[in-house]
């Protein structure tokens, strides 16, 4: 499930992803807002909103009926479909906020020279563009994979009988059975196999590289060149299909070819924009329903759930409580994690793939066995109950979304801005501060972004 997530996230963000990047200023925040809605929205509600869509009486059901594609009602939900639809959706906005710095830092010029020597558009976007934004592209298929082993609320909720995954069995194991042990072994296991998957990737494709490492004759290193090859031989026949169906289209459209360029690219913008938002903007109608129960559509129309919630004091402190969380672990795990980063990306030190799975270790690891373990700790030190102890949590789940994206920047950092900073007599600290950190602020603000929400 997790590589199917993966792979699907991947395809559905790249495209949004690199119009995005290659948008005016004011655009590309208006369309990030709009990505940014949807990773803003809790789990639990986008969750939710994909159960009114995909049950056997809801909306995509009732659409394709109405199409004339189906005679009776499809029930999606309750199916390894309904769980990879629901997990790619979540991860689709992390998946371009981390790929999207990346881009962004890639020189149009390259592109246009690429033009004016007599490439095709997807020659130029396959033998420049794309090998140039594959830092990001790999980061954000890392983090996408180690975060979907974890998920836990969208395989309860969308799945079936036959699709538990790990994480729902530790839970069980801890919530319902009270096995500890047991609970405690599955979790090694579940850490041992996202090890694992490091090593791996490491060895097949070179997870060293997205480290920073320099040491061609590393074992990923004499791989990652075999990969390079393969990837050139992959963009050249990529290339070539490109090309081919942009002549034929070309041949139809004639004159008419730039617009259907931007029509194409409104469409995606659209496509992508409603399967972000449609389970969010769903649960709107519905939360003024007289019914206890989630259908489609709503039935009645009534207030008593938002009297309920502006009514109950729990809700309204919870909120509150929830953002000074948020923004005190954000900025404590940008603090750690950005110098982190910094040392992974920039020093050759030893062991860096195992230094880069542990960092990433809390993402694999279900939420309630992090708990149980910081709960032990707590309670010899005294920091249950306290807001300390809840901020330095979600601050342990957050360092990993920094570390992984200010490397992925760092990857397309040029270290000679920073030599000619010191050549100037400038000092590491004025570097730093005046070099260094202004020409990454967007991946900094990328990183602070994934550190709040999660």
């Amino acid at each position: 499930v997790a590589i199917y997530t993966t792979v699907f996230t991947l395809l559905v963000s790249y495209p949004l992803a690199y119009i995005i990047a290659r948008m005016p200023e004011n655009r590309r925040n208006l369309l990030m807002f709009a990505v940014m809605l949807s990773f803003w929205a809790s789990v639990v509600i986008r969750t939710f909103g994909w159960m009114v869509i995909l049950n056997r009486n809801g909306l995509l059901s009732q659409i394709l009926m109405w199409l004339g594609i189906t005679s009776e009602p499809v029930g999606i939900l309750y199916s390894s479909t309904a769980v990879v639809i629901g997990m790619t959706h979540a991860m689709v906005p992390l998946c371009i906020l981390t790929m999207l710095p990346v881009m962004q830092s890639i020189d149009d010029n390259l592109s246009k020279a690429g033009m004016v020597l007599g490439g095709r558009p997807g020659s130029v976007f396959w033998r420049i563009y794309f090998p140039l934004s594959l830092p990001g592209v790999t980061a954000a298929a890392l983090l996408v994979f180690i975060t979907s082993l974890g998920f836990f609320i969208v395989p309860a909720f969308l799945g079936g009988r036959l699709d538990t995954m790990l994480t729902q069995l530790i839970i069980d194991q801890v919530q319902e059975y009270l096995n500890w042990p047991f609970a405690g072994a599955l979790s090694l296991l579940l850490l041992v196999a996202a090890l694992a998957v490091f090593w791996i990737y490491d060895y097949l494709i070179g997870l060293s590289a997205l480290a920073g490492t320099a040491d061609p004759n590393a074992s990923g290193g004499r791989l990652g060149s075999a990969g390079a090859r393969f990837g050139r031989a992959f963009g050249a026949a990529m290339a070539r299909v490109s090309d081919t169906i942009y002549g034929l289209v070309a041949a139809v459209a004639g004159r008419r070819m730039p617009a259907v360029g931007r029509a194409t690219r409104r469409l995606v913008v659209a496509l992508t924009l409603t399967f972000l938002l449609l389970p969010v903007i769903i649960m709107v109608p519905v939360s003024f329903t007289e019914s206890a129960r989630m259908t489609w559509p709503p039935e009645g129309f009534s207030l008593r759930w938002y009297e309920t919630l502006f009514g109950s004091q729990v809700w309204t402190q919870a909120a509150v409580r929830s953002l000074i969380v948020a923004v005190a672990s954000a900025t404590l795990a940008l603090i750690i994690g950005t110098p982190a980063a910094f040392a992974i990306a920039r020093q050759n030190l030893p062991a860096k793939t195992l230094i880069l799975a542990i960092i990433l270790s809390p993402l694999i690891m279900p939420r309630i066995v992090i708990a149980v373990a910081l709960f032990y700790l707590y309670a010899q030190i005294g920091l249950v109950g306290s807001y300390t102890g809840l901020i330095l949590g979600h601050t342990i789940l957050a360092i990993p979304y920094v570390v992984i994206t200010v490397i992925a920047v760092q990857k397309q950092y040029d270290p000679r801005y920073d030599q000619a900073a010191w050549s100037l007599g400038a000092r590491p600290s004025q570097t730093l501060r005046r070099v260094t950190l202004p020409l990454i602020r967007g991946g900094l603000l990328s990183a602070f972004l994934f550190a709040m929400i999660t």
